[in-house]
């Protein structure tokens, strides 16, 4: 009979090793690879330490990819795109048994792929959002005083105050 720790390990290697194995097919098919590649590394990195040292390149990568996936505007209709095309395949997969692998096994595996896309495109959208709002850096003014000089200055187009002259 197998302890706890063991039947533990046992499942962090099938969890992640299935998830790593599907990461890496979905590298070269339609669908998140890097992502899941990251999240079978993880899991089996919680019960292999061996396995922790690819971790922080592939998270690098991942995210990376995660971000230039909605930095412009057609990247991101491209995505949804191709997240509704795998929606769209896999209910006519489903629904033609005579097509290729017809039937609902492939039609629910790409269905489930295009869900899977259209979900880490939210997260990585909401994720770039966030960066977006989060604060920058305070910049330290450039003259003393409480910055109402250099904001009258900006808005009425009047130089700030002890400002030498010609300077608008």
């Amino acid at each position: 009979m197998l302890k706890g720790g063991a039947v533990r390990r046992a499942t962090a290697l099938v969890a992640g090793g299935a998830l790593l194995l599907t990461g890496v097919a979905l590298l070269v098919l339609p669908g998140p690879g890097l992502l899941l590649v990251l999240a079978g590394l993880l899991v089996l990195s919680r019960e292999f330490p061996g396995v922790r040292r690819y971790v922080d390149p592939v998270r690098d990568r991942a995210l990376r990819a995660a971000d230039d996936s909605v930095a412009s505007p057609l990247r991101l209709a491209a995505s949804v795109l191709a997240g509704a095309g795998l929606l769209a395949a896999g209910v006519t997969w489903g629904l033609r048994p005579r097509l290729p692998f017809g039937g609902w096994a492939t039609g629910s595996g790409l269905i489930l792929s295009g869900l899977v896309l259209l979900g880490l495109l939210l997260w990585s959208l909401n994720r770039a959002r966030q960066a977006r709002r989060a604060p920058t850096p305070a910049t330290p003014p450039s003259r003393v005083g409480s910055g109402s000089e250099d904001t009258e200055h900006a808005v009425h187009g009047r130089p700030p105050t002890g400002a030498p002259p010609g300077d608008v």
